[in-house]
């Protein structure tokens, strides 16, 4: 008979999560984990769920009715937003200014979408201009665009002429909101934002598992009037309907501590309020910007479009990013991370992101950075 292997005692290391997510758990949220768990379909879990889905539209400010948690991470609700509004043959116009754009593109080919582009480099936001001429050239059903780029650490400006020149020509938008959401300011309907996604792990400073995603009437009819079936069942929003919607029917058995974390932590969104938790990012990133450039270094984008929640800074020429990584973790129970695609090995991405975007860890990553940095010989 095959015998369980032989194992220690569960013991993670204490780390200060500074990197771009996840970010460090309040304590709140990690207590509520500890709760009871209840069925799914239970009277007290579905006000639970109601409680979610009232919260999350104040967080995304929007009044849609379509507004829920995916049971899963950032990545299935993006997959939820791009498997159901994508049939094959839509035109599907996406960004190549950072990873993420790349990523919309593959899921809009797995849906059967015909991918085009609108050209930008890394590192700098969409132009309008621009999107307007690839709207002109190619047509297209469907648009993405990342609000708050993790790998290169750019807020998308000019959000609200990005989606009028879209539904100028009768397309749909669908927004990456998953560094952004209860960090930076968005305002989905006043924004004029189709289909908004998100994780939890981030902005939030939840685990990651539950993940807000928010669709609008005129979408969710072009969802529901599919002539094909969306490719996932298990993403499927006119399934997932049934349990999210108003008859609270099995479709099936929802991350319920998730679900729990997910609650308690827009619960402190509401708490702080948007606008306090919006100036408390600027304000503790900006020290932690100020930091980086007194120790010389060179953030990656410009002062117009950089992203408090994510701050990515240009490595020095004599620094193995690998080394200062290992170092900060191994010596000081730090994370950070460095570049992705076309950015890797050229940029260090720090996170400000929820509970960790408090003054002690933006002291304590200037510090350790300073040490590390000093450690392969370079000079602030």
């Amino acid at each position: 008979m095959l015998q369980p292997p032989e194992t220690d005692p569960l013991n993670p290391p204490e780390r200060t999560l500074m990197g771009p997510g996840p970010s460090e758990v309040h304590p709140r949220v990690l207590r509520i984990m500890s709760a009871p768990l209840i069925g799914h379909l239970d009277s007290a879990f579905i006000e639970i769920m109601n409680e979610v889905q009232d919260l999350l539209r104040y967080t995304f400010q929007t009044e849609n009715r379509w507004t829920i948690p995916v049971s899963g991470t950032g990545s299935a609700s993006m997959e939820t937003a791009f498997a159901n509004v994508v049939e094959p043959g839509d035109t599907v116009l996406v960004p190549t200014n950072g990873y993420f754009g790349g990523r919309m593109a593959s899921m809009a080919r797995r849906a059967g979408g015909e991918v085009v582009r609108v050209e930008a480099p890394w590192g700098e936001p969409l132009d309008p201009e621009d999107v307007a001429e690839a709207f002109d050239r190619h047509d297209p059903d469907i648009f993405g665009f990342v609000h708050a780029e993790t790998s290169t650490g750019v807020l998308q400006p000019h959000v609200s002429e990005l989606t009028s020149i879209a539904h100028e020509h009768d397309a749909y938008v669908i927004a990456d909101c998953v560094t952004s959401l209860g960090g930076v300011e968005l305002r989905v309907d006043e924004w004029g934002i189709d289909v908004a996604y998100s994780g939890g792990q981030k902005c939030l400073s939840c685990p990651p598992g539950a993940s807000p995603l928010t669709v609008n009437d005129r979408t969710m009819e072009k969802v529901l009037d599919r002539d094909t079936e969306v490719r996932s069942w298990y993403l499927d929003l006119s399934l997932l309907e049934g349990y999210w919607g108003d008859d609270r029917s099995y479709h099936h058995t929802a991350p319920i501590t998730n679900v729990y974390a997910l609650r308690e932590s827009l619960q402190l969104v509401a708490e702080e309020g948007l606008e306090n938790r919006w100036e408390r990012h600027r304000t503790v990133a900006g020290e932690l910007k100020a930091g980086l450039e007194g120790l010389g270094l060179e953030m990656n984008s410009d002062d117009e479009f950089w992203l408090p929640s994510l701050n990515a800074v240009r490595i020095p020429d004599s620094v193995d990013d690998g080394q200062l990584l290992a170092e900060l973790q191994e010596e000081h129970n730090l994370e950070i991370a460095s570049g992705l695609g076309d950015l890797e090995g050229e940029i260090l991405r720090i996170g400000c992101m929820g509970y960790s975007a408090q003054r002690k860890n933006i002291e304590f990553v200037l510090s350790a950075l300073e040490e590390a940095l000093a450690n392969q010989g370079y000079e602030a």
